[in-house]
């Protein structure tokens, strides 16, 4: 027999919703309440499962007397009320099993038309797999140890028009699943435990820095410059200011302004967007924690890490080891310090920051790395940590003393001018945050945006230059990456499963 099309299927179910009004029973209801979620309602059962558990392993004599057994029908627990989504339905002549699920778990349905009556039991066998449904009755437990609900009464809430997917797999084509995500969502349970986490690492963030004297505050996301980054932004016009606006590449400046106005710990959760590509580990609308501590530096931010980082496993995850595809993470503080250049001599010679040119560039074609032949050393060098190492720092480490140029807005290492006095926090071959030492001479900070725009003073932020006159005190900060951060945490290699809704390509 072939198997229905979606139109058939979409037909069937609103024949089927036809027939269910004539009963009486309107396809699209109102609130409904509940005694509780799910989960809660499976607390409230916690007491008969365990008596049901003592009452198997008991003697078979003791069995046979057992309260209840002499009728054939297992004791009754309390009166609750429920609602949810079927996703399950089991029809066995008078008696219908079904599963019913909410966001927090899931129940099974006991629908006998002794218990609720032969109209609504003939009703219910109209009932399609994803309608929503209020229902009344007792917890019990099944001989076969299932807690479930003995339906007096049931109530329609919501008729589901579309087949949901099949019950074992949900939604296997990845694509579907990030253009239905709803549909994702509620036929794939590890999908949205994997976004129950993700809220619960934002909380516990929230959680961890405020207990630490950290302030949230709120910044603007259309701003007058595409600041605190180098990036490509995305640009809208201002009507009512006739100008040209950017979505924020970075919350830096107006975060680095309020510590100059007095705020001594303040941080941001929130939205970043740059008009670049999309691959496994990139979105253009993505979120970041930055944060920023007056008399701080480098290393305050590499505490803020080691801190934070073993919170969310100890709270979210139960562990603070964690698998990622073939490797297992360990976020047990103290973590790897090891300065840019050491390891790019352990790549590629201890002789390699000595060698002319022309040795080096022969060095990085033997290592079969495609290089510009116009690079000078040090965006060669560059290109060797960026595809050779990185990749290869799996633990977490903090890479630090890059050199000055790819982070002209840090301060210099003291010992140092051509070193920032930076880190940048790799795991499982990715990075995760910078932590900066932030710049607070306002004359070296107006160079390095001058030399950021290529010398167009028009572009310089001049306000921000403005407040760093006012004085900012020396500070740390730093961008944590919150879409991979929950990517680590969760084991999952692909920054649109960690996003409810990714950008796609339209179709």
């Amino acid at each position: 027999m072939e198997t229905p099309s979606t139109t058939d299927y979409r037909a069937i179910r609103i024949e089927n919703m036809r027939k269910l009004e004539a009963l009486g029973h309107e396809p699209f209801g109102r609130a409904f309440e509940r005694t509780g979620t799910l989960d809660r309602i499976r607390e409230l059962g916690a007491p008969l499962l365990a008596a049901h558990a003592a009452a198997q392993a008991a003697p078979a004599e003791a069995q046979a007397t057992a309260p209840g057994s002499e009728a054939g029908r297992p004791p009754a627990g309390p009166a609750v009320k429920a609602a949810g989504r079927l996703l399950a339905i089991r029809k066995m002549g008078r008696t219908i099993f079904a599963d019913l699920r909410d966001g927090t778990g899931r129940i099974q349905l006991f629908v006998n038309a002794k218990a609720c009556g032969d109209d609504a039991f003939a009703a219910f066998q109209l009932l399609d797999l994803g309608d929503h449904v209020g229902c009344e009755g007792e917890l019990f437990v099944t001989r076969t140890g299932e807690l479930s609900i003995r339906i007096a009464s049931w109530t329609l809430l919501a008729k589901a028009l579309r087949q949901p997917p099949e019950k074992f797999h949900g939604l296997t084509d990845t694509e579907d699943r990030y253009r239905r995500r709803y549909v994702d969502l509620f036929s794939n349970p590890e999908s949205r435990d994997r976004f129950y986490k993700r809220s619960a690492i934002l909380r516990e963030t929230r959680r961890w820095l405020e207990a630490r004297g950290f302030m949230e505050v709120e910044t603007p996301i259309l701003q007058p410059h595409a600041g605190g980054a180098t990036a490509k932004p995305f640009t809208t016009h201002y009507n009512a200011l006739d100008r040209e606006m950017f979505l924020r590449i970075a919350p830096e400046l107006y975060l680095k302004r309020l510590i100059i106005g007095g705020f001594d710990k303040v941080f941001e959760i929130g939205r970043d967007f740059r008009n670049e590509g999309l691959d496994r580990t990139h979105n253009p609308e993505f979120t970041v924690l930055e944060l920023y501590q007056a008399y701080g530096d480098r290393r305050s931010m590499m505490d803020v890490i080691e801190g934070l980082l073993p919170h969310l496993c100890d709270t979210v995850i139960g562990s603070r080891r964690v698998k990622y595809g073939e490797h297992e993470l360990d976020f047990t503080p103290p973590y790897r310090e090891v300065a840019y250049a050491d390891l790019v001599k352990e790549r590629m010679g201890a002789d390699w920051f000595d060698l002319p040119l022309a040795e080096a560039q022969a060095r990085v074609r033997a290592a079969e790395l495609p290089f510009d032949p116009a690079w000078d050393m040090l965006l060669l060098t560059h290109e060797v940590y960026d595809k050779l190492i990185e990749r290869t720092l799996v633990q977490p480490t903090f890479v630090t003393r890059v050199p000055h140029e790819f982070v002209p807005l840090a301060k210099v290492c003291p010992d140092d001018p051509t070193k920032a006095n930076v880190f940048e926090f790799v795991v499982g071959g990715r990075e995760l945050c910078p932590g900066y030492t932030e710049q607070n001479d306002p004359f070296a900070q107006r160079e390095a945006f001058q030399a950021q725009v290529d010398e167009d003073a028009e572009s310089t932020d001049e306000d921000f230059v403005e407040a760093l006159e006012y004085g900012m005190p020396p500070t740390g900060g730093l961008g944590l990456g919150m879409d991979r951060v929950v990517m680590m945490l969760t084991g999952t290699e692909v920054i649109r499963d960690v996003i409810l809704f990714p950008q796609l390509k339209t179709l």
